[in-house]
């Protein structure tokens, strides 16, 4: 078997040309079926061979960048040219560099990496944290010291000792980070090195924890059709706020709740805005409080055929199924215009349903009606089983207690909510009253997961 043959360029050695060719035969075998612990194990061995490998491409990146620039082949520096050439990540190419430059000052580390121990993961942020404390003093270190062997022979010396205006040599206690690195995940393990750079250097620690700060940002870009995409970089407190936040509306809720773990945090998200708006307690501008505006004719709102779609302040366009959604527990104002679009008449903004009708409703559901559905009332909307703007009425018997997301299900999704005698029952939507051509002004469901 030839290099070109097992995907690897030109002029390599003979030895990675034959490293390549049995590859290649080990994955052209035969697959026959085999018992879970039977592929298991050979994905333990598989992932042990990777991190000894990773291992001597770190080697190969550090020879690379000691040498003299041209062997960069015009690229600005050696990770670079890792990037483009073995494409791998920023990310990537920087730990392989850290780890061939760190290894020297890790042998317990890497032989350990060797038996299979720790993970080439767990090498990577060893060694970025021996990178980190190279060149600080010596301070005693504490916190990571379990399970170190000798603490005399790690070299950690104690600063007393030293001569006055000595300076300090710097310090790296491998053993006290190989310890845990040898019975945590690289999670847990990440949380130990940052405990170990704080001890190391609080200062420095605080530091880059204010950059941080200063670089966090939130970018909102409006897309066809009204739609937002964000993108953006929160420090770590404001990441762990926001996942405090997330978290507990984040949680599958209810009978068919099938949406993936990202659909229920972007919900989330959109559920968390919401019952802010609704509470409340943002600032008020020009004497209201921010609230969501819905602009719709009547003919809209009542489904009428060849009625246009409604309007979303800050939004855009939106289906007619989704204004009646948000009409159903909304502050609503009739708005005349003449002939000429010429406003004839306001009338005064009434609540639907009443204030007092919707504590009643949320008192005797004490939460969202949907069968499995934990949400409490104070998270839940009212929604009305026939809608008023198509003849319901505004009254206890036509009125339930709806989280968000099950809200959006029954009208948009097409699901029904009915009562019977077991109390409130949801339907699924019947394919034939759904689509382009089956007669029915609502929208079919979306094709992702719906929501729950």
């Amino acid at each position: 078997m030839t290099v070109r043959e097992v995907g690897l360029p030109g002029g390599v050695g003979e030895d990675l040309a034959a490293v390549g060719a049995a590859l290649e035969r080990f994955v052209s075998r035969p697959r026959d079926a085999r018992p879970g612990e039977g592929v298991r194990g050979e994905m333990v061995g598989w992932r042990r061979l990777m991190d000894r490998m990773e291992l001597e491409f770190s080697g190969m990146v550090t020879e690379l960048a000691a040498g003299v620039e041209v062997e960069w082949l015009g690229h600005n520096s050696p990770t670079d040219w890792v990037k483009e050439e073995c494409h791998l990540t920023g990310t990537a190419a920087w730990n392989a560099l850290v780890v061939g430059e760190q290894a020297a000052r890790m042998p317990e580390s890497t032989r350990a990496l060797g038996q299979g121990e720790i993970g080439y993961a767990h090498l990577a942020l060893m060694a970025r944290t021996a990178d980190w404390v190279a060149g600080l003093p010596v301070v005693a270190v504490d916190l990571l010291a379990t399970g170190r062997p000798d603490a005399a022979a790690s070299g950690a010396a104690d600063p007393g000792a030293a001569a006055p205006g000595a300076p300090l040599p710097p310090t790296f206690d491998e053993w006290a980070l190989l310890s845990r690195a040898r019975g945590h995940s690289v999670a847990e393990l990440r949380r130990d090195c940052a405990h170990f750079r704080h001890a190391a250097d609080p200062r420095r620690f605080l530091t880059e924890q204010v950059e941080q700060v200063e670089v966090r940002f939130l970018e909102l870009k409006a897309v066809e059709g009204g739609a937002l995409c964000l993108r953006g970089f929160l420090d770590t407190e404001g990441g762990a706020l926001l996942r405090t936040a997330l978290e507990p509306l984040a949680r599958p809720c209810g009978e068919g709740d099938d949406r993936s773990r990202e659909r229920r945090f972007a919900d989330a998200l959109v559920e968390l805005a919401g019952h802010t708006l609704d509470s409340g307690v943002l600032p008020q501008h020009a004497g209201q409080r921010p609230h969501l505006q819905v602009t719709a004719t009547l003919a809209t709102v009542q489904g009428r055929e060849g009625a246009p779609a409604a309007e979303l302040d800050l939004g855009g366009p939106i289906a007619a199924e989704t204004a009646r959604r948000l009409g159903c527990d909304a502050a609503v104002t009739r708005v005349v215009f003449g002939a000429d679009s010429a406003v004839l008449d306001v009338g005064r903004a009434t609540r639907v349903p009443a204030t007092a009708t919707r504590r009643a409703v949320q008192v005797r559901d004490r939460g969202c009606v949907w069968p499995g559905c934990h949400r409490p009332a104070s998270w839940g909307e009212v929604h009305h089983l026939r809608h008023w703007a198509q003849g319901g009425s505004t009254d206890l018997d036509n009125l339930v207690t709806i989280c968000r997301a099950h809200h959006w299900k029954v009208h948009e999704g097409g699901w029904r909510l009915i009562r019977a005698d077991e109390g409130v029952v949801a339907l699924p939507p019947v394919a034939d009253d759904y689509g382009p051509g089956r007669g029915s002004s609502r929208p079919r469901a979306p094709d992702t997961p719906s929501a729950g």
